[in-house]
């Protein structure tokens, strides 16, 4: 697909979705940008992309542009590249390159984006998580009204060399972030638990780390690739009176439910309040 993509953000999430999506576009048809312009270069140079000296010729020579700063840094970033923006939609008008840009900074709406750019540009928003860095990833988009069907589906076959993608309405975006945007922390600490598990009853530590993410990784597929409900895959590993059910019961037993629906709901209404 022969397309220009411009990355304002050269931070964890920005750098793990852009080699992502590399296969899809090319890596050499994805640039780089940040006020930090070495660290700008180093992701660029991981997987053969390029550095645009500013965010404004970035948008100016992109068709797609992803805005992956941090949320307080945003509305500066909008700032700076509004001109350039309304440039590029003023020359869209006239037969020019349409511009399109792809925000994944928790908490902004479309609507402000495009109010703080003082135009109502195309705008898709998106939450990836970082397992997009090996093409792992859930990315949940939703798309402003001045996109059309087939450019939407354009955006959704590029970050599908990234991951999973769905399109849902953008009210769900704070649960979203609560459930697969921070959820990737949850798993590993519980891959961390698990593994510590292992080394308290003998494994060296290498092995109980390589056994419980493999393990993790192995009842996830199952869980998506089955069809089986989550109870009766859980029944099939627990035997009456047998080891399994034992340990299940040291997790009711501290609440483990109850532990994790609160990290999600925590990490939702944190979203909920940086939205506001």
């Amino acid at each position: 697909m022969n397309k220009k993509v411009a990355c304002i953000g050269s931070g964890n999430m920005g750098a793990a979705l852009m080699k992502g999506i590399k296969t899809a576009v090319g890596p050499g048809n994805i640039g780089i940008t940040d006020a930090d312009m070495s660290k700008a270069k180093a992701v660029a140079d991981s997987f053969g992309g390029r550095v645009y000296a500013t965010n404004s010729e970035a948008v100016e020579e992109s068709d797609l542009v992803f805005l992956a700063v941090k949320p307080q840094i945003l509305k500066k970033v909008l700032e700076e590249i509004a001109p350039a923006v309304k440039g590029r939609i003023s020359a869209a008008g006239n037969n020019g390159k349409p511009l399109t840009l792809i925000s994944m900074a928790a908490g902004w709406s479309i609507a402000e984006i495009q109010a703080n750019l003082g135009v109502n540009a195309p705008v898709v928003r998106i939450m990836p998580n970082t397992p997009v860095l090996l093409s792992r990833g859930v990315i949940i988009l939703a798309a402003s009204g001045e996109l059309s069907e087939e450019k939407i589906v354009e955006v959704e076959k590029i970050l599908s060399s990234a991951g999973m993608v769905d399109r849902l309405e953008e009210s769900y975006m704070n649960a979203i972030t609560g459930l697969s945007g921070s959820g990737p922390a949850f798993v590993y600490v519980f891959i961390e638990a698990l593994a510590d598990g292992g080394v308290r009853a003998g494994l060296p530590r290498d092995k109980a780390l390589r056994y419980a993410a493999q393990t993790v990784m192995g009842a996830a597929a199952m869980a998506v690739e089955s069809g089986k409900h989550l109870g009766e895959l859980k029944d099939m590993v627990t035997s009456p009176g047998g080891t399994a059910i034992a340990g299940i019961t040291a997790l009711e037993n501290g609440a483990f439910r109850a532990c994790a629906i609160n990290a999600v709901e925590a990490a939702w209404r944190r979203s909920a309040e940086m939205s506001k």
